[in-house]
């Protein structure tokens, strides 16, 4: 016969919060968001961020959150904020990783590269055909069509703005990757 342990409330709240998660309430997750919003943004303000930053990471771990509950694989050995802050800590870590390499390698290339060269743009045309037509629409839709992330949330279909945003910073990350992968430095320059 099983011991049953009593919860406090708090806990209680944070089971059911979860359970509804599970099923795709996103008012339960707007309340998660709220809830942990100055715990997981304090994180990296205090760890070399800005308050955008911050935001940008915290959303980023919601949506990592968001979709580990709801596949259901996700069974939760500790608390939800818990969890959430250490997919914001491992976020960060990368982003400073990212950071990091990105100095190291502007001190290590003193040439400047031409931007708006038609051979560059050749090699992001081609790299963004390469992605998936979701993300292929967000890019297109921001930097060349210029639409704001409502416009861009509403045209497909996404929950709100700040899915709209995260959906094209993984998608320009992805873009980068591409591109970074397939040309060296040389096809960039004059």
């Amino acid at each position: 016969m099983a011991l049953r342990v009593f919860k406090s409330s708090s806990e209680l709240d944070e089971k059911e919060i979860f359970e509804r998660i599970t099923k795709g309430d996103e008012k339960a997750l707007e309340l998660i968001y709220k809830k942990y919003y100055r715990m997981m943004t304090k994180l990296v303000v205090t760890n070399s961020g800005t308050e955008e930053e911050a935001r940008d990471v915290y959303q980023d771990a919601l949506v990592v959150f968001w979709q580990k509950a709801r596949s259901g694989n996700l069974i939760l050995t500790s608390k939800m904020s818990t969890f959430i802050y250490s997919i914001c800590q491992n976020l960060w870590r990368k982003e400073l990783d990212r950071k990091k390499r990105l100095s190291n390698e502007q001190k290590d290339t003193p040439t400047t590269m031409d931007m708006d060269s038609p051979e560059r743009e050749k090699i992001v045309a081609k790299c963004l055909d390469q992605l998936g037509e979701t993300c292929r629409k967000v890019l297109m839709y921001y930097y060349f069509d210029e639409m704001s992330m409502q416009e861009i949330a509403e045209k497909l279909g996404f929950a709100n703005t700040d899915t709209a945003k995260t959906k094209k910073y993984k998608c320009k990350q992805k873009l980068d990757e591409l591109v970074k992968a397939q040309y060296s430095e040389q096809d960039f320059l004059d």
